[in-house]
Order: C-alpha cells, then structure tokens, then sequence
C-alpha cells in the first residue's frame, strides 16, 4: 500500500508539474524592452506627427525630424536623446495633468512631436515602469499604435498578438493575460 501511495502521488506532482508549467508558458508575455531607439518621424499636412521609421539601436536613442514649412517644402533636422528625453518629460507632465493628446480618444490625425516620442520611446527614455502604467491606458496605446506607422512596429506589433495565445501542453487555447480555457484557470 505504501508502494502504491507513493507511485501515485510521484504521479500527482508529475502532472502538478505540468499544469503548472503548462500555464506559465502560456501566460507568459513578451515585456516591452526599453531599448534605445533610432526614428524618422514625419510631420503631416495637418501638422501632426508620425514615425515612418524604427529601428533598436546601440547607441544613445535620437530621431531624424522631417518637417514642412508654409510652403510645403520638408526639412530634416537631428534630435538627440537629450532633446528627446525633455520632450517625452513635458508630455508626461500633461498626462499626469489630464491634458495630454497621447491619453485622449479618437486622436486618428496623429500627434504633436512631444506626445509622438512618448508614445514610440517611453520605455528607453523614461524607463518601464512609467512605460507600462501608460500601456495601461486604452487610449494611450491605440493612438500610439496610431502614430507609428514603421515595419518595425508592424512587425512586433504581430509577434505580440501571436505570443498573446498559445495552445498549451493538453491542447487548450491560454492567453498572456493570465486566463486559461484549461486546467486551473
């Protein structure tokens, strides 16, 4: 009897052990790293602001800013980190005061410069943590969607929504956000 007791409880935590592993897997995200970024951003015909490009970069983050003048003629001027960072600081003091574009609705005509670099590189000018609180907000994240028009978004953007469901181990659909249609969830 003693045998049998142990056979099955091996067996037990044998499977606990998958379960467990089972939902980690599937819940697990990707985290937005706050890399450095390299970026194009583009001012519109209406004035506004979109990134064209994004590339991850080793050195410091800096953008290239493309903008017209009354005539229509574009210009291009470099921006360091520096720039950047204040920019991306002032922008975060209007969300923190309820008057920033980046958390409003329906902002589908871009953003102002500020509100832009927030959006695309808050995590490797600010840090995660200020990144993620502003993830959190609908409207912040869909007009930052919004305003980023680069492959290099669209590309994670994609290897996101695929990581978000995963089948797990006993075939069952588990999403990143910690709920599962399987065991224990």
């Amino acid at each position: 009897m003693n045998k049998v007791f142990k056979t099955g409880s091996a067996i037990g935590i044998g499977s606990m052990s998958l379960v467990v592993m089972s939902a980690i897997t599937g819940c697990s995200a990707p985290q937005e790293e706050a890399k450095n970024r390299f970026l194009v951003i583009e001012q519109t015909a209406t004035g506004k602001y979109t990134v064209v490009e994004e590339h991850p970069t080793d050195g410091e983050s800096r953008a290239i800013i493309r903008e017209r003048d009354e005539n229509g003629k574009i210009t291009e001027r470099f921006m360091n980190e520096a720039e950047m960072k204040m920019l991306a600081e002032q922008e975060y003091a209007k969300v923190q005061n309820g008057t920033s574009e980046t958390t409003q609705q329906n902002n589908g005509g871009g953003m102002g410069l500020g509100g832009t670099i927030l959006a695309v590189a808050a995590g490797s000018l600010m840090g995660n943590m200020i990144a993620n609180s502003l993830m959190g907000n609908k409207n912040f994240s869909q007009n930052a969607n919004r305003v980023n028009k680069s492959s290099y978004h669209a590309k994670k953007k994609a290897s996101a929504s695929k990581s978000k469901s995963k089948k797990s181990f006993f075939g069952k659909k588990s999403t990143s956000s910690g709920k599962s249609s399987g065991w224990g969830g």
